[in-house]
């Protein structure tokens, strides 16, 4: 048996859980199990799970039929362990370095204590990290091990049950269970701690607790729910009851009882507005049911609120909050001047048009920085005109690009009048980034980022981790983020991922990206049209080069010899070559255009039909070869600075390891790779092969569809993801032309 079990309850954590689980994994303490309980998570938690499981034995999953509450969860877990202790973690928070084999040691050295408590630290999505303000009582000093009769001052930590290791025995003699309901750690924990005959402390941080930006933090929100505290202080009790020998306890629990009250009447964003005084007057109640004899009220101000609790005082408690109140009121004013300072810079006309009503049959779509009509934005503008022509679309375009716009399409020039009236009446906004700081978010208006890319790199709160790759005030990215109504995603790795690293209040939609349709439904008309219009003759074989941008180089400059490259290759290869738009026209690549064997496409207004053209695609860290990797075709990861790109900008995976295709890492292998065709083998195969199924999970053809049956027309039974083996993709360049031939 091992010496520990941690208990793990999941709910809608999917972002969250890797680190968890990583966290725990990487402990050099080994002696221990994880009992992880998916309690009917209605995201991708379980299936993480899952795959934690196939990897590591001491994972231990359990799938619950239904949704039970975390009390009830981790009842379920506590059922399965077999450790001499049990340690319980919220799947939304980590262990420290370290902490496993500290709490074994300090088990031993403590001779195995009931209890050992140990300490915690709050950290936050910014980066910053507050130590427990009770650190002090975690002091080892004195005996080993207590009573709390001996340290009574350790009620005064939070009432949790994570930051503490029980011994299994005794929690089965205590008869300790977790209560449904909201604040079910209170009954454990005062019960726990007062039935102990022998604790230990240990002056150490072991778990980093999370504090959510958004959700997942029942003290932010605003519910009935808050009165199941009165049941968890009925269960208290009627353990005191149980147990005369405890008595000693009713004066301590009853001052915890009356605090905890206090503190959610006094917090806001807790007790609906309407439920305040019916909270306060069962407060009230339980104050005077419960009141010890000869109980000494606390001194101060506190100590009038348990008057006011206890003559049933609600109209003077209002009073007193109002007074608080208005302290926080004046200490917002500076914020809210400068909020007013902000809505007058935006402009008068833009002011006007925000108190017009919403047009609801307005879409205004923007993509790069509203540089082109491009990406996941125009693939849902077109499946838009074709399911709900009566919309009418308009894409916010820079004046400099307006040039660059195809036909038919309506435009608005960012800065115009007519842009700002689009921003402020249009029912829907589209992007695949954030828009401007200045844009309000109306109530009622719907915004959908699509995002343009799988993630390799780290993205979002990530790269607060790699302060060498940006410059971004990370406050401002979720300010902008808060606006967004859904995110799409391509696979679950990317939704677990935007999850995380963009905490906001939107809906993941998994529909596949609308830009990868046409990889799917293309036919060989229109692969052959895409090569014709980049002048690529029948037999000629094109390789699409595509490295991504490097924020430690100024510009693009290609890490290949493209003459070269071109040259060696022979008459019949040509290279397509595009940089990344942060770039431009590079005058580097614009010298090469006279060689006839190397076609600069970095203006190319569609990407995904110089995909279509070309029979293999030639990238390093850029998400293109997850868009790519949707047509099946061979993918070459050109990476000859892995270690620096990786440690500047930092990857959600090894590329080495895991790569779609074929890898080389200097310019003589990957002339290698291509002049002998082993760029593509059986072995290439499999590892694209298995790179698909991971990262085109939902790419079936439909993407566009589901975003606006969705989002634009309100259907939630959306076609379903084609089973992967069942789906089809676009033909190769050789394929299409045998079928011309054949016809």
């Amino acid at each position: 048996m091992p010496k520990l079990s941690l208990v793990v309850p999941v709910y809608k954590v999917q972002g969250y859980l890797p680190e968890c689980l990583d966290s725990i994994l990487g402990q050099d303490c080994t002696d221990f199990e994880i009992i992880a309980v998916d309690d009917c998570s209605p995201d991708e938690s379980g299936a993480i799970l899952d795959e934690y499981a196939k990897r590591d034995t001491r994972i231990h999953v359990i799938h619950l039929t239904e949704n039970v509450g975390l009390g009830r969860a981790r009842n379920a877990g506590l059922e399965k362990a077999t450790g001499d202790y049990v340690l319980f973690l919220d799947s939304d928070d980590t262990l420290s370095d370290g902490a496993l084999s500290a709490v074994r040691d300090r088990l031993e050295t403590t001779g195995d204590p009931e209890i050992l408590i140990f300490d915690y630290a709050r950290t936050y999505w910014d980066g910053r990290v507050r130590p427990n303000l009770r650190a002090d009582l975690l002091k080892e000093e004195g005996p080993d091990t207590f009573s709390l009769a001996e340290r009574p001052q350790l009620l005064d930590l939070l009432q949790i049950v994570w930051n503490k290791a029980y011994r299994r025995d005794f929690v089965t003699r205590t008869g300790l269970t977790f209560p449904p309901g909201y604040y079910e750690d209170a009954p454990w924990t005062f019960c726990s701690l007062i039935s102990a005959e022998r604790i230990a402390v240990l002056d150490r941080v072991c778990v980093r607790y999370r504090q959510r930006r958004e959700g997942g933090n029942i003290l932010k929100t605003v519910s009935r729910k808050h009165f199941d505290v009165f049941d968890q202080y009925q269960r208290v009790f009627d353990f005191l009851d149980a147990h005369e020998e405890l008595t000693e306890w009713r004066g301590p629990l009853f001052r915890k009882m009356a605090d905890h009250y206090l503190t959610i009447l006094e917090r806001p964003g807790r007790l609906p507005q309407d439920a305040r005084a019916e909270f306060f007057h069962r407060a009230s109640a339980d104050y005077r049911a419960r009141v010890p004899k000869g109980f000494t009220r606390p001194g101060g101000g506190r100590g009038h609120k348990y008057g006011m609790l206890e003559r049933d005082a609600y109209t003077t408690m209002v009073s007193a909050l109002a007074a608080v109140k208005l302290r926080q009121r004046v200490r917002t004013r500076t914020r809210t001047a400068i909020n007013r300072s902000k809505r007058s810079a935006m402009g008068a006309f833009y002011q006007s048009q925000l108190r017009l009503p919403l047009d609801d049959d307005l879409v205004l779509f923007s993509a790069y920085w509203s540089r082109s009509v491009s990406c996941n934005p125009a693939a849902i503008d077109a499946e838009l005109a074709r399911l709900a022509p009566h919309m009418r679309r308009v894409w916010a375009v820079r004046a400099d690009d307006a040039d660059r716009v195809p036909k038919g399409v309506k435009v608005v020039r960012v800065g115009s009048r007519d842009y700002w009236a689009a921003l402020a009446r249009a029912k829907y906004l589209v992007n695949n980034v954030n828009f401007a700081d200045s844009v309000v978010k109306r109530e009622g208006q719907i915004h959908v980022q699509t995002h343009h890319g799988t993630p390799l790199k780290t993205m979002g709160l990530d790269q607060q981790k790699y302060p060498a790759s940006t410059d971004m005030d990370f406050e401002k990215l979720l300010e902008r983020c808060d606006r967004w109504d859904y995110s799409i995603s391509a696979n679950r790795f990317s939704t677990v991922i935007w999850e995380r690293v963009y905490p906001c209040s939107y809906t993941s939609l998994e529909t596949g990206y609308p830009r990868n349709d046409v990889l799917v439904n293309a036919t060989s008309q229109d692969v052959r049209a895409a090569r014709a219009a980049l002048g690529l003759a029948d037999g000629t074989k094109a390789f699409l080069y595509m490295p991504t941008h490097r924020e430690y180089q100024p510009g693009f400059v290609p890490p290949l010899n493209l003459s070269r490259f071109a040259r060696e290759l022979g008459p019949d290869v040509t290279l397509l070559v595009r940089g990344h738009y942060f770039y431009g026209n590079s005058p580097h690549v614009a010298e090469l255009r006279r060689t006839g064997r190397i076609i600069d496409v970095s203006g190319h207004a569609r990407v995904e039909e110089l995909y279509l053209a070309a029979d293999a695609l030639i990238t390093d860290y850029s998400s293109a070869m997850f868009d790519y990797a949707v047509l099946d075709r061979p993918i070459i990861s050109y990476v000859p600075d892995w270690d620096v790109y990786s440690a500047v900008r930092g990857t959600y995976f090894d590329l080495l390891q895991e790569p779609p295709g074929a890898v080389a890492t200097t310019q003589a292998e990957l002339l290698g790779l291509l002049a002998s065709g082993g760029y593509d083998s059986p072995e290439t195969t499999e590892r694209r092969d298995t790179f698909r199924r991971r990262f085109c999970e939902f790419d079936d053809g439909h993407a566009a569809e589901r975003v606006v049956r969705r989002v634009f027309l309100g259907e939630e039974n959306l076609p379903p993801i084609v089973p992967f083996d069942e789906r089809h993709h676009a033909p190769t360049p050789a394929q299409a032309l045998e079928l011309v031939e054949r016809a």
